[in-house]
This record gives structure tokens, sequence and C-alpha cells, in this order.
């Protein structure tokens, strides 16, 4: 049986809607899973009408067991949250940041009660989020603390480079300090599993380092001999293939390279900032993306979760240009890790 896909709409001032549409009109995706976009239909419904925009069948529902998952026509489990006129396109806005909470407690709500195998999420408005009164750092922390999960972390994909972090969405200067032995291990151990769940047999982690060359023997820092390497070391000891500490500024190289299945990155921007270097491409001589690709993935919860790896790109929103194809990726992992968690509990 083919997994069903929760996809968020994302912010309704974002280009979520126009991403879902543009997605949901690849029939290979019907072709691999039964995708249900959990949003409000007035919404896509507004983005539908945007000049250019492939043009589906709009089918409100309200329960998951009415949706036919059908090519051609996009089942929308209608929240009924907000209208066209209640949220301008491309603007931030408190109303914005409640829709797009909501839409992601319902599919949380839905993983949690087996309704859908897998979840996709459309990129949301931290700014808007926190306007409305949610105090979330991102997806991330919202999936975690309605899943009440304390051990989790944040895997970033684009092709075969792999990375997961100690921590994201903390200061640079508390990044630091939550480089603990504990911390890095428990990384380590869910890249492990993450990567034989995607079919890695014996996975290679590359460990980064924190301090420029590695804290050069302790004279630029003292995590690495103190934190890192005690974890890399334990790592080892349960059988798993950690490799490093390895300085930052080699170590993605090495990764695309093919040294390394997964990388453990200390903090949110020494990750985030090589794989978008990939996945992101502007041409200068058309002034616009040529690309923006890459998924995020929260590992350690007892749902599925994938994500487009970009933002809510309000200047792009309402021009019917942007790209699915980060969407179409986040699917199709949601879609890989569902068969590989449904062929586990066979």
């Amino acid at each position: 049986m083919k997994p069903i896909i929760g996809i968020t709409m994302g912010d309704p001032s974002s280009i979520g809607p126009e991403l879902c549409i543009r997605a949901l009109a690849d029939g290979e995706v019907y072709e691999q899973c039964r995708p249900l976009v959990v949003g409000d239909c007035s919404i896509l419904q507004r983005a539908m009408d945007i000049p250019g925009m492939p043009q589906l069948t709009i089918r409100p529902i309200h329960q998951v067991a009415e949706a036919l998952f059908v090519n051609g026509t996009i089942d929308v489990l209608d929240i009924g949250q907000c209208t066209p006129d209640d949220i301008p396109i491309g603007e931030v806005s408190a109303a914005g940041g409640d829709a797009a909470f909501q839409y992601v407690r319902k599919v949380i709500d839905l993983g949690m009660a087996g309704e859908v195998d897998a979840t996709v999420t459309n990129a949301l408005n931290k700014e808007a989020l926190n306007l409305a009164g949610h105090h979330f750092s991102g997806h991330t922390e919202i999936y975690a603390h309605f899943t009440q999960t304390d051990h989790y972390t944040m895997l970033l994909a684009h092709e075969d480079m792999r990375i997961v972090h100690v921590s994201t969405h903390v200061s640079l200067r508390e990044a630091c300090d939550r480089v603990k032995r504990e911390r890095v291990l428990e990384v380590i151990r869910i890249a492990h599993r993450a990567c034989l769940d995607m079919g890695i047999a014996s996975p290679r982690i590359g460990v980064a380092g924190l301090n420029p060359h590695c804290g050069e023997g302790g004279l630029f820092g003292r995590e690495e001999i103190e934190e890192i390497q005690p974890a890399i070391q334990q790592a080892c000891g349960e059988g798993m293939n950690a490799i490093g500490p390895v300085p930052p500024d080699t170590i993605f190289s090495k990764a695309k390279g093919g040294w390394y299945d997964i990388v453990v990155a200390m903090y949110h921007d020494q990750g985030h900032i090589p794989l978008k270097l990939l996945g992101f491409i502007f041409d200068r001589e058309t002034q616009k993306w040529q690309a923006v690709s890459g998924v995020n993935i929260t590992l350690g919860l007892p749902i599925i979760r994938t994500s487009v790896d970009h933002g809510t790109a309000f200047d792009q929103a309402g021009k019917g240009t942007a790209s699915a194809a980060s969407l179409l990726n986040a699917i199709s992992y949601a879609i890989s890790f569902a068969k590989s968690s449904a062929e586990a509990v066979v």
C-alpha cells in the first residue's frame, strides 16, 4: 500500500501554497504515495489563480478517510483557519503565523494517530509565528514539543550530502556551550540509525570539530579534547564508524568527495552554509534562482517529518515562478522513510 503523506501548506502568505500545487501536478507523486495537503482551500485556490499555475481540482475534506488520492485532484484537509481577505500575499502577519502553526499542529496529530504515514512541511515564518503568540524557534521545536521528544536532531540532505547538527536554533555563544560529550554522542547515534534507515549498511560518520584547526591541540579551544573526541571514542566502542574530529573547513569537501556518508556539525551555520552552497544556485545573468534544493528532516521523533530547506520567500510569493524541487525532494524522502519504517514493522 502506498504511504499517505500529510503536507502542510506553510505560511499562507508565502510560496508554500504555490509549491503544493506545482508538486502535486507531478503525476509521479501519485505513483509513489497518497498525498494530502493540510491547510485552507481558499488560500490554495488563490495560488491556483496566479497566471501560469497548473490547473487542478481542489477537493476539500474533513477527514483523511474521505480522500480520493487521484492524480489531477488535490485532497485538502480544510482547516478553515483563514481566507485570502485575512492574509495578503507576501506579508509577515500574526494571522499567517497562526495559520501555519495550526496546519503543523494538525499534521502532527494525524501522524501521532497513525492517520498519515509521514509528514512534510512547507516553510513558516518565525517572526509571524511569534507574533501569533507561538513562541517556538521553528518546526523542529514544534514537533519535539507536541510529540514529547527530548532526543532529536536536524538532518539536512542534498543528493548524497547529509549533515546532522548538535545544536540549531540558538545563539552562537550558546551553541558553543552545547558542545558536550553526551550530546555529541547522542547525535552520532541518531546519525548512525538514520543512515541504516536509508539503506546505508555501514555508515561512515564524519564528526566536525568546533574550533579552527580542531583547536590546534588546545591552543584555540579545548572542546575537541574534552568533549568531541571522547564522544567519538565511545561511539566507536559501541560499534559505530565515527571519524574525527575533522577540521570544519575541510570536512564538507571530504564528504562531497565521498569520504563520509553523513557529517555531524556542531552548530546551525556550520552545517547549513555548505549544504546551501551546493543546493541553492542563483544565476547572475538572469538574476533568478536556478535551484533551491535540499531537504530538512527531523530525526529522533516518533513520526516522520521532512521539510523544504528554504524559507517563506515572501518576495517571490504570488508570482508563480517558485520551483517545487525542494518540496518534491522532501516528499521523496518522506516516502523512503515511510517505506523503511513499514518494512521494519513487518
